[in-house]
């Protein structure tokens, strides 16, 4: 009986844990973003734009898309975590992703129309962080599961 049952389990492999956890923040974060309270200034939670005053953990610019994009995100993530190659791809691609969200918050007005997503100060940092600490767990589990597959051949 123990045979079987360890031939219809399936290994998850780190990056898929890791992939899972970073998706279930991001729904966290998602849900999060609209129970006030939680985002201050909840009566000025825009649909779009630098005009929104909602602040998550009073911290974080907070807008009806925004917090939709991160349930999505969240949503792709636990989706893609299912196999290797998702989640790496999740981690790695949603990295860049944030890369590109750091770079766009660095180069725009935030008090202008073009500031769309919204974001201040907090959110580049915190872009910034995502974006290598996401690339850095998507290449390094699967460049750790490699060398161990590697050694074992």
């Amino acid at each position: 009986m123990t045979g079987s049952f360890a031939t219809a389990t399936r290994v998850r492999r780190p990056v898929q844990t890791a992939a899972t956890i970073v998706a279930a923040v991001f729904l966290l974060v998602g849900i999060l973003g609209f129970i006030p309270g939680i985002t201050t200034n909840y009566g000025d939670l825009t649909f779009a734009g630098h005009h929104s005053g909602a602040m998550l953990l009073g911290v974080f610019a907070v807008s009806i898309p925004h917090n939709i994009v991160h349930l999505l995100f969240g949503i792709v993530g636990l989706a893609l975590a299912r196999t290797p190659v998702g989640a790496r791809g999740f981690l790695v691609l949603g990295g860049f992703v944030y890369l590109l969200l750091w770079v766009y918050g660095l180069v725009i007005d935030q008090g202008s129309g073009a500031n769309f997503v919204p974001v201040n100060n907090a959110d580049n940092w915190l872009h910034l962080g995502l974006g290598v600490g996401m690339i850095a767990v998507g290449w390094g589990l699967t460049g750790v599961e490699r060398a161990r597959e590697n050694r074992t051949v």
